[in-house]
């Protein structure tokens, strides 16, 4: 038996701002006969992570694509891989068996043929929602929690600033230092989602960049008595004026740089002296480093999730046919909370 497998592809590299466009689906026959004792499985995908670092896979060239397995150059024509939940539909693996849920690396398409050693996990929802093990319980969750306790080493009562607070790390990076007892302050990009960090997930306060001239003298604002720590997600500007309002010891985890991926006009020059003097950490990082931490991250994450204690926020589309217009709205900032494509129902 074969079926229609429709995945994403790129036409040509981009080395600019994507655009829905620069995007088509391709059809391949999928034959759901494999030969035995192949150790390879089918899956049916179920739905998938849209995560920004993605962009830097499909330029012509970028520092990223020989920093990391995860982020190796995706040539026109060829699938993307991304982290997601599917499940299996043939399994010529003695691990796996038909219908088992699995998470790790899938494509962005209907199906995912995945070969002995692919990176994949079986689990158990239990009682959340698939999404869950994409964003707060997935590698989301994971650079929040190792990003905030482990690169920042966070101490009871600090000042804590995030940059893209209302997206999918930022706003969890702000509920973990509030459960320690933090000051929190975060920044995004209009007033919904301002009013979302306060009224909602719980910051202390929040203000929208887009309407700052001068984002020094807005964190000197908020931050009277300097900035403990920084949570950068955005780079930029941002980066410099963080950097110009920290304290002595102050630690900064850069997670990503947003507003740096789609242009070469927005590099961030922080002021190296109040680096050496201020005897600042800027250290940046990847969730594939603090895989040690993930037992207790996901122990912590379940009884925080159970008892009501952190609020995590989705944005789920529906389809193949909308990972384009999903993925180009995460650089103009469309979602809100962990971007999540719903491929197909269990």
């Amino acid at each position: 038996m074969e079926l229609n497998n429709r995945f994403i592809t790129i036409k040509n590299p981009i080395d600019g701002a994507a655009e829905e466009s620069d995007f088509e689906i391709k059809t391949d026959s999928l034959s759901l006969k494999l030969d035995p004792g192949s150790g390879h499985i089918i899956l049916k995908n179920l739905c998938v992570s849209i995560d920004p670092y993605q962009i830097n896979r499909i330029k012509r060239y970028s520092s990223s694509q020989s920093a990391s397995n995860f982020a190796v150059r995706i040539a026109p024509g060829e699938a993307f891989d991304a982290y997601g939940v599917a499940k299996v539909v043939v399994s010529e693996n003695p691990e796996y068996e038909k219908d088992d849920l699995v998470v790790g690396l899938i494509t962005w398409g209907d199906y995912t043929v995945v070969k002995p050693g692919g990176m994949m996990r079986k689990f158990d929802p239990m009682e959340f929602p698939l999404s869950y093990y994409l964003g707060i319980l997935g590698f989301s969750g994971l650079t929040a929690y190792a990003g905030f306790f482990e690169v920042c080493k966070p101490k009871k009562g600090e000042k804590v600033f995030v940059s893209a607070a209302s997206g999918s790390v930022g706003h969890l990076v702000g509920q973990y230092a509030k459960l320690l007892g933090c000051y929190v302050v975060g920044s995004a990009g209009s007033r919904e989602k301002v009013a979302l960090l306060k009224d909602k997930i719980g910051f202390d306060d929040a203000f929208n960049y887009k309407h700052e001239t001068d984002l020094k003298a807005t964190l000197k604002r908020y931050f009277p008595d300097g900035i403990d720590i920084y949570f950068d997600n955005v780079g930029a500007e941002m980066l410099e004026a963080a950097v110009a309002n920290m304290n002595i010891f102050g630690r900064v985890a850069v997670c990503g740089v947003i507003s740096e991926y789609t242009g070469r006009k927005n590099r961030s020059a922080p002021e190296m002296l109040d680096v050496v003097y201020k005897r600042i950490k800027m250290q940046g990082f990847l969730a594939a480093d603090f895989m040690n931490l993930y037992e207790d991250f996901i122990s912590t994450t379940y009884d925080h999730l159970r008892n009501g204690k952190i609020q995590p926020l989705e944005d789920i589309s529906d389809g193949v046919e909308s990972i384009p217009s999903a993925f180009v709205g995460l650089f103009r900032g469309d979602n809100i909370g962990k971007k999540v494509v719903r491929i197909s129902e269990e």
